[in-house]
């Protein structure tokens, strides 16, 4: 993100703090900063270790509750990637109407826009007597680099979960 722009996403935040009545402190603005540079996809997990290395002072708890907040304000939006696994995603200021296509083999997500979509989920809710306040498309599958080449750069261990119903094992 290009600095007018994080400039305007760290005021933005500062003014969902204060009306909550909460300060936007040197730590929950590092938090902010570090989650708004990037286009990455994280878990909190991650974001506390990329800020133990830029020697912020923010403590974890510090971390997730500013997460949430963010989340709170809608300027961030939490991933479900089913099993109890959650990213967040700092994309939809940018680009809000964006979808994600998820790999349930090596778990890379690929983020899609298409016009065409966001007319049919419009037609839909029109039709279904839906005003929709949010809209969301997640779809899982396999990515065809492990069919086709039977291996993945994106996994960790080099071979797919294996799936069982909705569980990983």
């Amino acid at each position: 993100m290009d600095q007018p722009s994080l400039k305007a996403v760290l005021g933005q935040a500062q003014a969902f703090f204060a009306s909550k009545g909460l300060r936007f402190t040197k730590q929950r603005e590092a938090v902010t900063t570090l989650i708004f540079r990037t286009h990455e996809h994280f878990r909190p997990e991650e974001l506390c270790e990329r800020l133990r290395k830029s020697d912020s002072s923010a403590s974890r708890a510090t971390i997730y509750r500013t997460i949430l907040h963010l989340v709170e304000s809608g300027m961030l939006r939490e991933i479900s990637l089913g099993g109890g696994e959650r990213l967040y995603d700092p994309n939809f200021l940018q680009s809000p109407h964006h979808n994600h296509l998820i790999c349930v083999d090596c778990r890379e997500i690929v983020e899609f826009e298409d016009p065409n979509l966001d007319i049919m989920q419009n037609c839909i809710t029109r039709r279904m007597g839906f005003s929709p306040t949010e809209k969301a498309l997640r779809i899982e599958g396999r990515c065809d680099r492990l069919r086709l080449l039977g291996t993945c750069k994106n996994m960790k261990s080099g071979k797919p979960k294996k799936r069982i119903g909705s569980k990983r094992v």
